[in-house]
């Protein structure tokens, strides 16, 4: 399992899982019904991607996306908020 802390992780670890498989990104790309360049532009920032485009290329390349608590951090106490978006 891979652990991504920053963004700019995360298109190394999905170009990866890519190559393993044995994929090109026009492959990706053609099933994505993405350019070959936004495949590339994916990978390369694949910080600045909708959550929405990351998950279609985790479910493509067989990926699950997990969060977890960090290790070595307390979890704040549990406390009657409300979070506004």
């Amino acid at each position: 399992m891979e652990i991504i802390r920053l963004p700019d992780q995360l298109g190394t670890v999905l170009r990866a899982a890519r190559i393993r498989q044995g994929l090109t990104q026009a492959d990706v790309a053609g099933q994505l019904g993405i350019s070959v360049q936004a495949m590339s532009k994916l990978e390369n920032h694949a910080g600045r991607a909708s959550f929405d485009r990351i998950h279609r290329l985790c479910l493509l390349l067989g990926l699950d996306i997990a969060l977890q608590p960090r290790a070595g951090k307390a979890s704040p106490k549990a406390t009657k908020t409300t979070v506004e978006w």
